[in-house]
């Protein structure tokens, strides 16, 4: 649909099958101007105290709980009823006051000033310096949480943000967007936009730099996009994050933990659990008991407020786990429960679906199928079981279930992981704040993006260095004499 010279893009309910809502991209001219506004309210954004900034934001956080309704009923249509979407809200809430309440000494502590080592009548001290304008591009599963886990930081640090939330789920972008409108000197820094991966590409040639959240395939055209133009880019993306359960482990919480690990979101998590590895002595007891655990959750359909397991936040994902569960089969695995997806009211359901007999030549072992699958394999050694756990080009997160954390602990250093879970599953989004952490491989790019110094990643450092002594005249300096 083509409305004022724009083409209107639909969106699909991913409940009901329906398309129900439109976005409008702007218009290149349109994103320009938005860009530039932008760029002229940073200069003042920046300039400001830091504790300006701090009440700022802390004000937007009381919009962000008065908006709780509004935000999470949005969210929750945007991905047909994920649990996540009943926690967001007060995730962007509580990152924004944790961020107020450690910015100053993030930055007190990166500041610098003293005398040259070299030369000592040379001083220096260290300005922080914004990137003007960050672009945020952010993915369709927890819409609202993944599009602020980036401007926060870049917020406070003074850049100025604008942010295309995946196409697939925009239905928060409104209700998000008044919360912003209702602290007015947020708002002149702080924007999103509406579009599809044409937007995204026009987004990159307009800002300073770029943080993407998404599949590897679109974060390696983002990063050749960035590495034209010379723009630093942070890239978080894919995982096929394994589960190791030792013979020592308790089978009874290592499925509980496993289970939740996989199937919370209906998988569509970048940290799910996608690989279970289990000792051949454990294994099939661990897996009666996955299956039983398995089998007890429930869609939910047709009661969209209960049942754990919500549809597919996008069909195209359907589609994708379907070619992986038919592949898998075809080799020689076996089904104990669940199965395809089925399609119930015109929203695309999988059950959480355990397999048997799985070996790394699938592709539900190899590829992020973003699906409730729990495949196990068996293995006979420690160094089998890590092995098999970084035979992978990812390395997002990991988990490890032992007897004792000690076992878990020594088994897991061992493992290629940015986070590995010891213990239990699905820890990941609690490291935020507290620690930083590197994706391996394929996953990431960029550096450490949720730890306590990840604020530094918006800020250039600039040295002023001061002259006490008299200029040094240029003369040619005294050397050995030349051998005959």
């Amino acid at each position: 649909m083509i409305q004022n010279g724009r083409v209107s893009l639909p969106v699909r309910n991913p409940y009901t099958g329906e398309v129900d809502y439109e976005i409008t991209p702007p218009a290149p001219e349109e994103l320009a101007g938005i860009c530039a506004g932008l760029r002229a309210a940073q200069v003042k954004w920046a300039a400001a105290p830091l504790e300006h900034r701090i009440e700022v934001m802390t004000r937007w956080a009381d919009e962000l709980d008065k908006a709780y309704g509004k935000l999470s009923a949005a969210d929750f249509t945007d991905t047909g009823g994920c649990l996540i979407s009943l926690m967001s809200p007060r995730i962007v809430a509580g990152s924004v006051r944790s961020w107020a309440a450690d910015a100053p000494a993030v930055l007190a502590a990166a500041a610098r000033e003293g005398a040259s080592s070299i030369m000592p009548s040379i001083s220096f001290r260290t300005q922080l310096v914004p990137y003007p304008l960050v672009g945020v591009i952010s993915p369709w599963n927890g819409p609202l949480m993944l599009s602020c886990l980036d401007p926060v930081p870049a917020l406070f640090a003074g850049s100025a943000v604008i942010v295309k939330p995946s196409e697939v789920a925009p239905r928060f972008i409104e209700p998000l967007m008044e919360t912003i409108r209702a602290v007015p000197e947020l708002a002149g820094v702080f924007t999103f936009i509406t579009g599809d991966g044409q937007t995204g590409q026009q987004l990159i040639q307009a800002v300073d730099m770029v943080c993407f959240t998404g599949s590897v395939p679109n974060g390696r055209r983002v990063a050749v996009a960035c590495a034209e133009r010379l723009i630093p880019v942070y890239l978080e993306l894919g995982g096929k994050d394994p589960a190791i359960v030792t013979e020592t482990a308790d089978l009874e919480a290592a499925a509980t933990a496993v289970l939740r690990g996989a199937a919370f979101g209906t998988g569509q998590v970048c940290f799910s659990v996608e690989r279970i590895y289990v000792h051949t002595d454990v294994h099939d007891a661990f897996v009666a008991l996955l299956v039983d655990k398995a089998q007890a959750l429930t869609l939910n359909y047709p009661d969209i407020d209960s049942g754990e397991i919500g549809p597919f936040g996008y069909d195209r994902q359907a589609r994708i786990a379907g070619e992986h569960l038919a592949d898998a089969v075809a080799k020689g695995a076996v089904i104990r429960c669940g199965g395809p997806a089925e399609q119930l009211g015109g929203g695309w359901f999988m059950r959480p679906t355990v397999l048997t007999e799985v070996t790394h030549d699938m592709l539900l072992m190899r590829e992020e199928s973003f699906a409730p699958f729990l495949p196990v394999m068996r293995y006979r050694a420690e160094d089998e079981a890590v092995e098999l756990a970084n035979d992978t080009p990812y390395g997002l997160s990991a988990s490890v279930i032992a007897g004792t954390p000690q076992e878990a602990a020594r088994i897991g250093e061992r493992v290629n992981a940015g986070t590995v879970a010891l213990q239990d599953t699905f820890l990941t989004l609690f490291k935020t704040r507290d620690v930083g952490t590197n994706s391996f491989g394929d996953s990431g790019l960029g550096g450490d993006r949720t730890g306590p110094g990840s604020i530094l990643r918006f800020l250039r450092k600039k040295a002023l260095m001061t002259q006490s002594a008299p200029p040094a005249p240029l003369v040619r300096p005294s050397v050995p004499a030349r051998p005959a």
